[in-house]
């Protein structure tokens, strides 16, 4: 495993640990504050959401790199499938290529993408994982094309049904299989992942080259919300180091991207003391 004790270059910030991710919610901090105030603490790189970048993603990708930092990704493209999605098909497959195109000129090598739920009508989730594939493959050459890979995220089952069809990262994997395209691979998130036990063999067995990215945060024994009220690094029951262990053992050596969804909590705080909460528990936690 690597050593983060006294080195923090491979950590990056998901902004929603800012609650930038929802309207009304922290501080209101502009991209320019979040990059020099992250490029104070020593992160390595930062993960902005598309609500953030508008027209302006050239710009704010060049900023980051001038404050010494990379894109390390883009959250994400629209939900793809099930009650959530936004339009007919054409009107996602427009809305998918317009965030590739974004990552791009963002200079983010890496777009998340999270599947949506279960298609209305139909039950179980074969029929939308279908579908889940046609609509990957078909933007899978137009990403390529701007040089993006496409990262997979399997969400915990407790949002099956509105915002996945994919629970785990053997599912994932299994549908990386059936798109069968060089630029599509997973992420791995504590969040969704912290329970599998079949994690660690899957990973050894499955996951080689096909990890695009890595997220930290924790699972709160006393959850009060499932959706946002993630734990901070520390402040949970995931074992974060056998985690680490499981993804670099299989080949990942990409940014380790912090990704706290916490209404009640750490949106509640001054964001810098967010951000040297974030440094201080990877140094020693993760």
């Amino acid at each position: 495993m690597r050593d983060f004790s006294a080195d923090t270059s491979a950590l990056a910030l998901n902004t929603a640990t800012l609650g930038h991710n929802v309207d009304g919610q922290g501080a209101g901090w502009s991209p320019e504050q979040v990059i020099d105030a992250c490029a104070a603490r020593g992160f390595g790189g930062l993960v902005f959401w598309r609500r953030e970048i508008g027209d302006r993603a050239a710009e704010i990708g060049d900023r980051v790199r001038a404050a010494g930092m990379t894109v390390a990704g883009l959250c994400r493209a629209p939900f793809l499938t099930g009650p959530l999605v936004c339009g007919d098909d054409a009107a996602i497959m427009a809305e998918f290529r317009a965030a590739i195109d974004m990552a791009a000129a963002l200079g983010a090598p890496v777009l998340t993408l999270v599947s949506g739920g279960v298609e209305p009508g139909s039950k179980g989730t074969r029929d939308s994982r279908m579908r889940l594939a046609d609509r990957i493959a078909r933007a899978a050459d137009h990403a390529a094309g701007c040089g993006v890979a496409l990262a997979l995220e399997p969400l915990h089952p407790v949002y099956g049904g509105d915002r996945t069809c994919v629970m785990t990262v053997a599912e994932a994997l299994d549908l990386c299989d059936a798109v069968a395209v060089p630029n599509l691979g997973i992420a791995v998130d504590v969040y969704h992942c912290w329970w599998d036990s079949t994690l660690p063999q899957v990973l050894a067995d499955r996951a080689r080259g096909r990890i695009l990215g890595y997220h930290l945060c924790d699972w709160r024994a006393d959850t009060r919300d499932v959706l946002l009220d993630r734990g901070m690094m520390g402040d949970g029951v995931a074992d974060l180091k056998a985690l680490r262990r499981a993804v670099e053992a299989a080949g990942y050596a990409g940014p380790c991207e912090v990704e706290i969804f916490s209404a009640a909590d750490w949106w509640r705080r001054p964001p810098g003391e967010v951000l040297d909460t974030v440094v201080e528990r990877f140094r020693t936690l993760c």
